[in-house]
């Protein structure tokens, strides 16, 4: 099916939209101009959602709001939002009652004509699928980019031509109910994650794996060789096996060597490609993103165009991003750490030590992984949110804390940045990298991130 036999298809359909949001919003208003009847769900008030509710209305949706936003559902299909979990009893009752089930990216892979490259990973997604895209661009590519990243790819799929490249950054979410996978499937990592909305940890890994369980012999995977959980799906791949490694050389996939030159070895030739020095984002997390988005190009770009990319490429948003140097003393926004790996990740990227802000949300991921590096990198550690006794709780625990880092109990972020500043002297770093999602006192991380750079720039 196409993407004309598509809409022709919804035309006069009733379909529920669940999820007000950043993906769902504009594939409502694209489904609406193409006839469909839509029910736009959501748990959340009318004041909650703002003037979208408004604009969904004037468009023709009618609006399903409220704690009970999923029952009596009377529709032909129902599109879930990606953060939505699979197996909400709701949806398992639509689905026993023959309602079509499915979500954004499921459509959209269906009907894309184009070759796609794809990304999931514990960590890593979002610089990786930015790599990525960036390259086949420095490449002259025409590229749509989208997906977990925040753009909606379906309502650009009539725009979307054969010779044209996709880069999607998928979520376990996204991932566990897909039955197509992309072109090029690229796992940057798994680790704990998501355990407050997952089964378990055995579900979010087949949620993982599921992004090259429907690929063919024409397809190219990407695997973390340091990461066991990664290199374990090596069994399940049909098509070319790729790889990628910050610890020890590779007969397929780029890697990285003691010198700290980046190489790409590929059908029996090693080539020397740059070395990490050349990459201007920090951290060893960020060099294997780069080994990553190597391996997935290799072959679609020149090494110029990859070269390019790392002289060029100032990292995304929140990711240890700085923010300003007052007083000698540099801020840094790395928001997108909702795990102790981020923010060991986050730790390990500078080589001093440095005043942290930590703490959030419970995703029920253990913390004693992160203690090691608290201890080596932090000089003073400022803790707020629902996570706060957890994260102490762990650290005094463990047998060699001597009272380094102090720790610093604080209501909120305005309190945790003012005290970091009353602290901090000339030729320290402060960073947020909570180790936690933001759902206790934010939306998103993004909020959170955007926030903390409102509070660095007033002081």
């Amino acid at each position: 099916m196409d993407c004309k036999q598509f809409f022709e298809q919804i035309k006069g359909k009733k379909i529920a939209m669940c999820g007000i949001g950043v993906s769902n919003t504009p594939l409502i208003l694209n489904f609406l101009k193409k006839g469909a009847y839509v029910y736009a769900c959501d748990r959340r008030s009318r004041e909650q959602i703002g003037s979208i509710a408004d604009e969904l209305e004037k468009a023709g949706a009618e609006l399903k709001l409220g704690e009970d936003y999923l029952e009596n559902l009377e529709v032909d299909m129902i599109f879930r939002t990606p953060g939505m979990n699979f197996n909400l009893p709701e949806l398992e009752a639509a689905r026993k009652k023959g309602i079509a089930v499915t979500s954004e990216m499921e459509v959209f892979f269906d009907l894309c004509p184009a070759t796609i490259f794809a990304v999931t990973g514990s960590d890593g997604k979002t610089t990786t699928t930015t790599l990525i895209a960036k390259m086949l661009e420095a490449e002259g590519k025409t590229v749509h980019l989208g997906g977990n990243i925040g753009k909606p790819l379906l309502p650009e799929i009539e725009n979307i031509k054969s010779t044209d490249f996709v880069v999607a950054e998928l979520s376990s979410f996204q991932l566990i109910s897909m039955r197509k996978s992309p072109d090029v499937a690229v796992v940057t990592n798994v680790a704990p994650n998501h355990l407050d909305i997952h089964k378990d940890m055995d579900e979010y890994v087949e949620a993982k794996k599921n992004i090259l369980m429907h690929q063919n012999a024409f397809s190219r995977t990407v695997l973390n060789r340091d990461n066991d959980i990664t290199y374990g799906f090596k069994k399940f791949v049909r098509g070319q096996s790729l790889y990628f490694s910050m610890e020890q050389p590779l007969k397929n996939g780029a890697w990285l060597d003691t010198g700290g030159t980046i190489h790409m070895a590929y059908r029996g030739i090693d080539a020397p490609i740059m070395h990490r020095d050349e990459i201007t984002i920090l951290g060893d997390h960020n060099v294997a993103n780069y080994l990553a988005a190597i391996s997935a190009v290799w072959g679609y770009v020149s090494v110029e165009s990859i070269k390019k990319v790392a002289r060029e490429f100032k990292g995304v948003e929140h990711r240890i991003e700085f923010v300003r140097e007052l007083d000698g003393v540099k801020y840094y926004n790395d928001s997108i750490a909702s795990s102790p790996t981020r923010t060991i990740a986050g730790l390990k990227a500078f080589n001093q030590s440095v005043l942290l802000i930590a703490g959030g949300y419970d995703k029920h991921i253990p913390f004693e992984p992160m203690v090691p590096y608290i201890i080596e990198k932090v000089k003073k550690l400022y803790l707020c949110g629902d996570t706060a006794d957890k994260i102490e709780k762990c650290i005094r625990e463990n047998k060699n804390y001597n009272g380094k880092p102090e720790i610093i109990r604080v209501k909120n972020l305005d309190e945790a940045v003012a005290a970091a500043h009353r602290d901090a002297a000339a030729g320290d770093i402060v960073t947020l990298s909570p180790a936690c999602a933001s759902f206790d006192a934010f939306p998103n991380f993004v909020a959170r991130g955007k926030y903390f750079k409102e509070l660095v720039n007033k002081l």
